[in-house]
């Protein structure tokens, strides 16, 4: 992730280890997708049959609906329809995932956004339906938008490194734990608003933001699960590779043989540890430190091994 934005962007299914750039073109693809259809669909005269294709992926809040179209969980996490609601989105998405995968990595970054998504959606299905303010609207409402899982990206940097420090305009250098805090304090102010449903996303994803890297210091990745379906899907799509069957037989050589090397490729890597290799306890150290003095506390060889230890 050291080319620029756009060649990041345009070859984020190339590479690997590049999910900010992957969550960021599917965003785009989607909202480009659906707004041709939309323009076409309206100049044909087939609004009204967009308006309903488009509902069955958004997020119900009614459960009724939900059970028949229970993948709406995760489309419309990727959904949006108007313009500046992408564009701010994805700003934020890239300003606070950049710290997101520079010290946690790539996966850990996926894992949050799916995470955060997942949390706003039951969230807000859960107070539409208790809530006695909204019984009157839980039937008809849909929501739609990356919001919730940004949020926890956007909370979850603030959480993992606070003192970090953006330069706003107008505004000069404010620590980003301030802007989580606004915002956070903003979504709860509107709650009851016009965008009730996307407010309580926020607040969903934003709690999912600060439990993930609170349960991740413990040692805890509530993120295993999203990993793996990932890893189920990426294997699935991968080219089929002619399997080919290998046998070792012991080397006549006392060294430099290859006799051995079968073996020694199916130990686990605890069992030889390069005296260079950081640990997750180091890792560990080094999180908290951040989290109590800011990532401009750390020496150089702290944000080496920070930087090695995301790259795995």
């Amino acid at each position: 992730m050291y080319n620029s934005f756009w060649d990041n962007l345009r070859n984020a299914f190339k590479q690997q280890e590049n999910s900010l750039y992957k969550l960021i073109a599917i965003n785009l693809i989607v909202w480009l997708g659906f707004m041709v259809m939309r323009v076409l669909m309206t100049i044909g005269g087939f609004g009204d049959i967009y308006g309903s294709l488009i509902s069955w992926f958004m997020m119900p809040a009614s459960l009724d609906r939900l059970l028949i179209q229970p993948w709406s969980i995760f489309t419309y996490m990727f959904l949006h329809e108007g313009f500046f609601h992408i564009l701010f989105n994805m700003l934020f998405l890239y300003w606070f995932g950049l710290l997101i995968h520079q010290y946690l990595g790539s996966r850990k970054l996926a894992n949050l956004y799916i995470l955060g998504g997942l949390a706003g959606a039951l969230f807000y299905v859960l107070i539409y339906n208790l809530a006695p303010y909204f019984s009157n609207s839980v039937g008809s409402s849909l929501m739609l938008g990356a919001s919730a899982g940004v949020f926890a990206i956007v909370v979850g940097a603030a959480t993992l490194t606070p003192n970090t420090t953006f330069f706003l305009l107008l505004l000069g250098p404010v620590r980003i734990k301030y802007i989580a805090i606004f915002y956070v304090v903003l979504s709860f102010a509107n709650s009851a608003g016009a965008n009730a449903g996307g407010e309580l996303a926020h607040l969903g994803g934003a709690l999912m933001g600060y439990l993930y890297i609170t349960q991740l210091r413990r040692g805890i990745d509530w993120g295993v699960p999203v990993q793996k379906v990932g890893l189920f899907f990426e294997n699935l799509f991968k080219p089929n590779r002619s399997k080919v069957k290998v046998s070792y037989r012991k080397a006549k050589s006392k060294s430099g043989g290859f006799g051995n090397f079968g073996r020694a490729q199916s130990t686990k890597a605890t069992t030889i540890k390069p005296s260079g290799e950081t640990s997750q306890e180091e890792i560990d150290r080094i999180l908290d430190k951040i989290a109590e003095k800011g990532y401009d506390a750390l020496s150089k060889e702290e944000k080496r091994k920070l930087f090695e230890f995301s790259k795995k």
